[in-house]
């Protein structure tokens, strides 16, 4: 989001939400803000995002999903700002600086000017609340101190200062011709697009590569002739485009389907590479270009301190079985204790007590060749052949131990990588809870102190084939075991990934014979609720669920299957 981006966002916004009221203000993460505006149309749901990659103004669509507990700077905002109205909506030339002026009231009934100072400044951005008339910072998002920076504090009670201007033009205030003098006189030979993106304020490095894709592809900044009539000619153009905000808003896509790139203008420099589409407001550009991406960033923020329990139980584990398999390599050796054990008896006639070694005919090897032994002196021979057999049948003993561990092993590790694989696919604050709850049943994490309130469990997720047959996905392990051992059918077809971590799928057969167009799509559902997404030609194999059953004292979502089939499939999230 650039500042000439902005501007066209912050017109959209003035014109359906200015005049509004805040009706409710909510706090998803540390780094957002949602405000909630009744205007005369209907709610508006504004978001304010400081998050480094991917800050923002914008409305959404959807409302994260919002903490329990709301954080102290939205108990903060829902006094100070709550009931205000939007007044007005400025912002610092094509600067990426936007601030919302509004009304408000306080305590004593007086009318108080509040500005909500929006600085979308990369991994610096911020979101203040300053009071208009003194200019007097309320709070911030971010705190700014002395550790933090010693050019400019952001703290309750200072005076707000704005961050510094770059010493760029401003194109609403600058006539095209001196902005290409500028360019063309720049030290050195460069990109035109460096050149551009050096001396324009307000212009991100994508229009930046498009005004040279314009002006002629590889430019540098000598530009002479028709060249530089080029480019004063895009230059006119980006200005009148900032000054009228007369930009169309597209979104460049890549071959995959996922957004690339948003601009005011269309793009060409990507050929036929890229699909370029024009959207229907600023607002929903920038909100569909970010909504998939910010959604798995907030899970990824709030499954951050569960990722961090699971992966460092399963590096335990491993460590653990690597170690026992090296002990259980060593018990393989046991037979040559024995052997020892053995010659040594046969020979106690010949050893000398405090011998530190015996050298014996090994009749055990078909060439009669002599093995040395090694004794210990404090004992006598006959204690040290005794010594050898016990350690035999140590041995002997710790290998059917190892092995009943290793398997133990495997299985715990095999169901953490499944937990940590669910925590990766989970897309709310319910899904991550039934984990926590899951891991509590199993003895991983403490059951939490206190009277807690019941959420509501999410239902597995649904969907239907192309041919009318139910499917059904589990969300988690919980859900897995359930959806296949209590609510499917005996006759209904189960679905999972061929020795991939993933989600159980079902399809509801209804005492009809299950179609293979139906088969396929389910297949490409547990593909893509895998640890296998981002994979092609996936595995998944396929029974009929009286075929599954789960072994005792497994682990859930751990099961055994037979008669099943497989079929190699894409991962795709629908049918």
């Amino acid at each position: 989001m650039d500042g000439i981006f902005l501007r066209h966002i912050a017109k959209e916004i003035e014109k359906e939400a200015l005049g509004a009221r805040v009706n409710q203000i909510y706090q998803p993460n540390r780094d957002e803000l949602v405000i909630v505006l009744r205007t005369f149309g209907g709610s508006k749901k504004l978001l304010l995002s400081a998050r480094a990659n991917s800050a923002r103004v914008n409305f959404c669509s959807e409302t994260p999903e919002n903490p329990a507990q709301p954080p102290m700077f939205c108990m903060l905002l829902r006094k100070r700002l709550g009931g205000g109205k939007l007044i007005g909506i400025r912002q610092q030339g094509c600067d990426r600086i936007l601030s919302l002026d509004f009304e408000c009231v306080n305590e004593l009934g007086d009318t108080v000017g509040l500005s909500v100072v929006c600085e979308i400044m990369g991994m610096y951005s911020n979101i203040i609340i300053v009071n208009r008339d003194t200019q007097i910072i309320v709070d911030a998002l971010k705190r700014v101190d002395l550790t933090s920076s010693s050019q400019r504090f952001v703290l309750p009670n200072i005076k707000y200062e704005a961050p510094q201007a770059q010493e760029k033009f401003n194109i609403l205030e600058t006539i095209p011709e001196e902005i290409a003098e500028k360019i063309t006189s720049l030290p050195g030979e460069m990109p035109l697009s460096k050149a551009v993106l050096g001396t324009v304020q307000g212009v991100s490095p994508l229009i930046c590569r498009e005004i040279e894709y314009r002006v002629g592809e590889g430019t540098t900044n000598r530009l002479t002739g028709l060249a530089y009539e080029k480019l004063v000619a895009e230059l006119d153009r980006l200005k009148k485009i900032a000054e009228n905000c007369s930009g169309t808003p597209y979104t460049v896509y890549k071959p995959d389907g996922r957004p690339m790139d948003t601009a005011f203008f269309e793009i060409g420099q990507y050929g036929g590479f890229t699909r370029v589409e024009k959207n229907q407001s600023f607002n929903r550009a920038i909100d569909s270009f970010y909504e998939e991406r910010d959604s798995k960033e907030r899970m990824r923020v709030k499954a951050h301190s569960l990722n961090k329990l699971l992966t460092t139980l399963c590096d335990r584990t491993a460590r653990k079985l690597r170690k026992q398999h090296t002990e259980l390599t060593r018990c393989a050796d046991r037979e040559q204790l024995r052997i020892r054990g053995d010659l040594l008896q046969a020979n106690l006639y010949k050893i000398e007590r405090g011998a530190a070694e015996a050298e014996v005919e090994n009749y055990y090897d078909p060439e009669g060749k002599t093995i040395v032994i090694k004794l210990n002196p404090a004992i006598s021979p006959a204690a040290n052949a005794q010594k050898y057999y016990k350690d035999y049948q140590k041995a002997k003993n710790a290998e059917i131990a190892l092995a009943e561990q290793i398997e133990k092993g495997s299985q715990e590790l095999e169901y953490l990588e499944s937990v940590l694989d669910a925590v990766g696919r989970a897309e709310s604050e319910k899904d991550l809870a039934q984990i926590r709850e899951e891991l509590c049943e199993q003895g991983y994490l403490r059951k939490p102190k206190g009277r807690q309130q019941k959420q509501q469990k999410p239902a597995p997720l649904e969907y239907t084939s192309s041919d009318g047959f139910k499917i059904f996905v589990g969300r988690n392990n919980i859900q897995n075991d359930k959806l296949t051992l209590k609510t499917a059918a005996k006759t209904d077809v189960w679905l999972h990934t061929k020795n991939i971590h993933g989600s159980h799928v079902i399809i509801s057969a209804e005492g009809q014979k299950v179609s293979e167009t139906a088969i396929i799509e389910a297949a490409r559902l547990a593909a893509y609720h895998s640890k296998a997404r981002e994979s092609t030609n996936v595995p998944v194999d396929y029974t009929l669920v009286k075929h599954v059953s789960k072994p005792n004292g497994a682990k859930p979502g751990m099961v055994i299957y037979v008669n099943n089939r497989t079929v190699y499939v894409d991962p795709k999230n629908g049918v």
